[in-house]
């Protein structure tokens, strides 16, 4: 399968993550804001042991030291995170590295750091968090993909499983998936609807 997969959801706690697990989600991007270093410890042990014995591929988000500290083998970094970073020892420890990107300087600087993805965001627009940039519209997905050739192109924001074949047409390899999940009235039955529709245009 590719990395990451082309349904690929991001939740905010390891309840959500072994819930997604158990559905058999690929990948998972466990992304939860403004812990210290002992939290962020705690939850990146948490949720390795959530997934551990599934299919499922743990991301985690920003906490890279946490990361490598348990022996984490896929990572996201937004702009901010990145400028912190040790990229040198995210690689040794060999982590996969997804980044986010918004604007072509973004993505200028994401390219430096050779990612195994990029992210392009926000899509459409989002309630989830505050976003400095409007939304991308889905002809700066192709704009995008054009620019970085061969690197998977995840993108990201406001996207509900109606847009995933018009997303996936403009070039996204993978779509990230929030609130169509986590704020659905069935979120197990919406699970299975990407799974289904991505597995038949994968």
């Amino acid at each position: 399968m590719p990395y990451p997969d082309r349904f690929y959801p991001v939740v905010d706690s390891v309840a959500w993550l072994a819930r997604l697990a158990k559905l058999g989600v690929g990948t998972v991007q466990l992304r939860t804001k403004e812990l210290d270093d002992p939290q962020a410890s705690t939850l990146v042990r948490d949720a390795l042991a959530a997934v551990a014995g599934t299919q499922t591929k743990l991301v985690v988000n920003d906490y890279w030291r946490a990361a490598i500290d348990h022996g984490a083998q896929h990572l996201h970094l937004g702009q901010e995170d990145l400028v912190d970073a040790d990229l040198a020892a995210i690689r040794k420890a060999g982590l996969t590295l997804g980044i986010s990107t918004h604007d072509e300087k973004e993505l200028a600087i994401a390219l430096k750091a050779k990612p195994d993805y990029i992210a392009l965001g926000p899509i459409f627009f989002t309630t989830l968090k505050a976003m400095r940039f409007k939304p991308q519209g889905i002809p700066r997905i192709t704009e995008w993909k054009r620019a970085i050739g061969t690197i998977p192109l995840v993108a990201i924001g406001g996207i509900k499983l109606e847009h995933a074949a018009d997303v996936f047409a403009a070039g996204a390899d993978s779509i990230a998936v929030v609130s169509d999940v986590t704020q659905n009235a069935d979120p197990d039955a919406r699970v299975r609807a990407w799974l289904d529709v991505t597995m038949e245009t994968a």
